[in-house]
């Protein structure tokens, strides 16, 4: 009986060290991907860091590296570099790579930009309601900023002169500044970024400038979502699907509790602060991200048609020798069903 016993614990014993040493070796069969972010942590990042901090990358059996990036156009030559597996980034600049380096562009999976976010923000003395109005205007923009590059998108189909508009290029971080000391009547801006910029100097970015959003006036294209690289796709499907649905998860619970999102964003970087990422996660979701088309189709979706369009329009103002096919650019196949992507905000 004793032998017997013994032999029992040895087997049970056996048994839990082959466990204690499979669990590290499971840790470690994880999928790496490095995630990158198209700017410095913000509000419109937190649902990221939330699937992070939450499990739901590694409930999908990934082990997610998410660092800041250097913008969104960034996020694809850092992709196309094998720097990164992934990243958050801008459909335009995937447009043009698709065309130059079919072979390592990467491919969106996830869009979360329904809107674009390109806007004319002018002085409400300037009188700036409709493209016709920029006629005889003076605009400010950095060189070669995808705001700038995609107005004559607008002023063609107003038929507004161009060489009656005057340009004068600036640095980013001086925009705002330059159009409250009327050194231009308006700056061609990247709305999510000005709004807080605005609010940050003090002033309200309701009252004390005006907003033309591109999406309004005739722009089709679509803006920032998660990207992936091709090789991912190839060699990785699974791991391509778990990373949307985790962030699809993130960012539904981001958009229903903007509070506790934002604590997790807070906690990464202390130094951020949290009552102005609050508001520019409203204002962005309020602006690119909500629309008709999207509560249609559910977020991370798009339209084909519309898609077709915004091909067609970047073709023609980046001039590219070729217009890349819908499904070069974008691949729904990893998305989550329509009913978990629709959205219910608490604002």
């Amino acid at each position: 009986m004793l032998k017997l016993m013994t032999s029992t614990t040895a087997i049970l014993a056996g048994f839990a060290a082959a466990v204690a040493m499979a669990a590290p070796v499971a840790a470690q069969q994880k999928v790496p991907v490095k995630f990158t972010l198209d700017w410095k942590y913000q509000g419109i990042h937190s649902w990221y860091l939330l699937a992070q901090k939450k499990g739901y990358f590694a409930a999908e059996g990934l082990d997610v590296t998410v660092d800041q990036g250097e913008g969104s156009a960034a996020t694809v030559t850092r992709i196309m570099a094998g720097t990164y597996d992934a990243g958050f980034g801008d459909m335009t600049a995937i447009i043009q790579n698709a065309v130059t380096r079919p072979a390592d562009a990467p491919v969106m999976v996830y869009m979360i930009y329904n809107q674009p976010p390109f806007a004319v923000m002018a002085l409400p003395s300037s009188n700036i309601k409709s493209p016709k109005d920029l006629a005889g205007k003076k605009l400010g923009s950095p060189a070669g900023a995808a705001a700038h590059r995609l107005l004559p998108l607008m002023t063609k189909s107003a038929g507004v002169d161009a060489s009656k508009i005057e340009m004068l290029n600036m640095a980013p971080n001086l925009q705002e500044q330059m159009l409250f000391q009327k050194q231009v009547d308006a700056s061609l801006v990247f709305n999510v970024t000005a709004y807080m910029n605005v609010a940050s100097m003090g002033r309200d970015p309701e009252k004390d400038v005006t907003w033309m959003m591109y999406g309004d006036h005739g722009v089709s294209v679509y803006s920032n979502g998660v990207m992936v690289s091709q090789k991912l796709i190839k060699e990785r499907p699974a791991a391509v699907g778990g990373l949307v649905r985790a962030i699809n998860k993130a960012l539904q619970e981001s958009v229903a509790d903007p509070d506790a999102a934002i604590k997790v964003l807070t906690e990464t970087e202390p130094l951020i602060k949290g009552d102005i990422e609050k508001q520019r996660l409203i204002y962005a979701m309020k602006t690119v991200v909500l629309s008709p088309e999207q509560a249609e189709i559910g977020i991370g979706d798009i339209k084909d048609v519309r898609m077709q369009k915004a091909i067609e329009q970047i073709a023609e103002v980046f001039e590219l020798k070729s217009k890349p096919e819908v499904t070069a650019v974008f691949n729904r196949s990893f998305l989550p069903a329509i009913a978990e992507r629709k959205l219910k905000v608490a604002f």
